[in-house]
């Protein structure tokens, strides 16, 4: 992919492009209906993620492979993840979703959690599905801090480090400390006070089942009202961070976009109600790897269409392309892909 930022062809359902609707209709519409098989990953440290594997899944051991990352407290249950993974699964891809630590349905062992830098549990995934499915052609996706994330992990492992033909982010708060701002501000606070309220139930739990390595009383977890707030009491001190601001700039995969090698495609609205309306011009260019498509709207993992008189995710019809693109690749071009 040449280095190029592009709009996308995304265009809102007339009437439905404001960012807020746009980032709330998908809630709106009827979950789509999709089967799972559930395993538990062990991880190298004792602690495990759950897996969700799309059925019915193809029988052939070199059927495509498509690996989704879900943003912050997502699931299964997260609209974009059932219209994704049954996608996928409907074009004949092998489909799994990630549940980051925690987000599964049961809690996960260790006092720590997960955050928008934490690539290692993905790239464990990675490894381990490159052992058992070899001959298949793979890409992941991240959505939010997913897409982050996947980012993240991309650039720091180069080309050939690790089995995929290429990524895709969604939505991606790729300046934390930006987003953290504008998700501080105006109706952006309804989504911080939803996401805190999920975070810090999570948290009180454990606090309540053991000591963790953070200075909070339960009625002080209580009272952070905003992420700056949040990642500087618990998410830094849980995961090693001196603080939100050393967070933020240490787990950022923007300043990173430079250094990709692996073909990437960028889905994202100027839009979004999680990030400043500028957000590219803050960053450096992207590897010319990386394509960036920006919409003019879609707000944050929204992208709602018309389609004959039908709300329709345009979204998923992107990466739907996207994954026939890559998987249409003759097997020497696939390995250069994967590699360049």
């Amino acid at each position: 992919m040449a280095r190029t930022i592009v709009p996308a062809t995304f265009t809102a359902a007339r009437g439905l492009g404001n960012r807020h609707v746009q980032t709330l209709l998908p809630r709106m519409r009827p979950l789509a209906a999709l089967e799972r098989d559930i395993e538990i990953l062990n991880l190298p440290d004792g602690d495990f993620v759950e897996l969700a594997w799309a059925r019915p899944a193809p029988l052939a051991d070199d059927a495509p492979l498509f690996i989704l990352f879900h943003g912050l407290e997502g699931s299964f249950d997260s609209p974009y993840a059932r219209d994704l993974l049954g996608m996928a699964s409907r074009l004949g891809w092998r489909a799994l979703l990630m549940h980051y630590r925690g987000c599964g349905q049961a809690p996960n062992r260790l006092p720590r959690a997960y955050h928008s830098g934490d690539t290692a549990d993905a790239y464990w995934l990675i490894g381990q599905l490159a052992l058992r499915y070899p001959r298949a052609i793979k890409v992941a996706a991240g959505v939010s801090l997913g897409g982050n994330m996947l980012a993240k992990l991309v650039a720091e492992q180069g080309g050939d480090g690790l089995d995929l033909a290429g990524a895709i982010v969604i939505s991606a708060p790729l300046d934390l400390a930006a987003s953290a701002d504008a998700l501080n501000c105006g109706f952006a606070r309804f989504y911080q006070r939803h996401l805190l309220k999920t975070l810090k139930n999570k948290i009180a739990t454990k606090m309540a089942s053991g000591p963790l390595p953070i200075r909070l009383a339960a009625h002080q977890l209580e009272r952070l009202d905003s992420f700056w707030a949040y990642d500087n009491e618990v998410t830094a001190p849980l995961h090693g961070f001196a603080s939100a601001s050393d967070y933020y700039r240490r787990a950022s995969a923007g300043r990173l976009l430079g250094d990709i090698e692996l073909p990437m495609l960028i889905l994202h609205a100027d839009d979004d109600p999680f990030m400043p309306g500028d957000l590219f011009s803050r960053l450096p260019a992207a590897s010319d790897a990386v394509r960036i498509e920006l919409a003019r709207q879609g707000g944050h993992v929204g992208f709602i269409e018309m389609r004959n008189g039908r709300l329709n995710p345009w979204l998923t019809d992107r990466v739907g392309r996207q994954l026939k693109d890559w998987a249409s690749l003759p097997a020497p071009a696939r390995t250069e892909a994967s590699r360049s």
